[in-house]
């Protein structure tokens, strides 16, 4: 929690403290989708890998989401009606992240359950995209919290533009999609990615 000389909104923890249960639970909800298998035998569990690939996946995306949700309001510092929807409209659609990875995985990364999959993760992107935008103009102007908005706009253009990439892909093959997928958790990963290093070499 920030000082009270700091100018930071005391509410902000609260918004925070919420975030992070809702999260918790998502994450939750995703791994009670293990079912274990009715038969005993390390070959069922190995016949459950494509369960077992869509939870690594979508925990690996919770994860980052619940990472840079924190970086995000630390820039915060007032609390408004619409940093409070913008950050619902985040929550709404990472609460739908278990449903895209239990379809994913039960239908064994077809194409249209990719698909659903890859709308499922567009969706939080959209989200977080709009809470930053509300942050930018409302929060911390220093010039660390507008090197920190750049980059991370930027990452957020990136992932938007990668999603539906893959959502077209599927029609070639399911796992190109998931490789987009992957794609974007990478760049969110990285401290730095190529994108920051071009734009840093043109000034």
């Amino acid at each position: 929690m920030a000082g009270e000389g700091d100018g930071k909104d005391q509410g902000i923890g609260r918004i925070e403290a919420f975030s992070d249960g809702v999260i918790a639970i998502i994450i939750t909800i995703m791994v009670l989708e293990l079912k274990v298998p009715a038969q005993d035998g390390i070959s069922h569990i190995l016949s459950m890998w494509h369960l077992f690939l869509a939870y690594f996946v979508s925990y690996i995306y919770v994860g980052l989401y619940w990472g840079n949700h924190h970086r995000l309001l630390g820039h915060a510092r007032t609390v408004s009606n619409a940093l409070i929807w913008s950050n619902l409209a985040l929550l709404f659609g990472l609460s739908l992240v278990p449903f895209g990875t239990a379809y994913l995985g039960e239908h064994e990364f077809s194409q249209t359950a990719t698909r659903v999959y890859l709308i499922t993760l567009l969706l939080p992107a959209i989200g977080y995209a709009w809470l930053q935008r509300i942050i930018a103009r409302t929060g911390a102007q220093h010039d660390r919290a507008r090197d920190y908005h750049l980059r991370t706009t930027r990452k957020g253009y990136f992932a938007v533009l990668v999603y539906s990439a893959g959502f077209v892909l599927t029609l070639v093959s399911p796992w190109l999609g998931i490789v987009c997928a992957g794609v974007v958790a990478l760049f969110w990963i990285l401290p730095q990615t190529p994108f920051d290093r071009l734009f840093a070499r043109r000034g």
